[in-house]
């Protein structure tokens, strides 16, 4: 008897133009599934709350700061969030609370428990809840945006390992 192959499991991060903190989000995440090998079993994508860059690559000061620290976005492209994404990703994580607020607003009731700040899964999450939104700052807060997401992924891949025994290589 075949063996099934088991679902994957869909990860979305939204900010508001897809172009700093949820491609960020995505490339950092995405690095460590790979490390894991898990890369298989976890779709990742991000996207934005509105419609203010689709089409574009990530922000050229996003790009940078992610390649210094070994992250890669080539490929990333800005896009809204759509209402099948409510359906499809089984975690919509949003990078604030303004964010969250507009995805709560537009998801289908049966899907809300999908919802939720991605720093949850940050082991800084008693002080810092939000990724705040470097656009209009310096350099600083672009590095600042890549230590909160990078504690934030390495605690969303431990969870997602332990809740639906994944057999991650280095995680478990």
């Amino acid at each position: 008897m075949a063996q099934s192959k088991p679902e994957k499991i869909n990860v979305l991060f939204v900010c508001m133009g897809n172009i700093c903190r949820s491609p960020t989000a995505d490339a950092v995440f995405r690095h460590h599934v790979r490390n894991a090998g898990l890369e298989q079993l976890i779709h990742i994508d991000s996207a934005g709350t509105h419609a203010y860059h689709i089409g574009h690559p990530p922000d050229r000061r996003s790009q940078q700061a992610a390649l210094k620290r070994g992250y890669s976005m080539q490929g990333l492209r800005a896009r809204k969030v759509e209402q099948e994404d409510f359906t499809l990703f089984h975690y919509i994580l949003a990078m604030d609370r303004y964010n969250l607020e507009l995805l709560q607003q537009e998801c289908p009731p049966q899907h809300a428990g999908r919802l939720s700040l991605f720093l949850q899964y940050s082991s800084h999450w008693h002080t810092h809840q939000e990724v705040p939104d470097p656009y209009y700052g310096g350099s600083h807060g672009f590095e600042r945006v890549l230590d909160l997401v990078e504690s934030a992924s390495q605690g969303l891949l431990q969870h997602l390992i332990n809740t639906q025994q994944l057999a991650g290589k280095k995680y478990r």
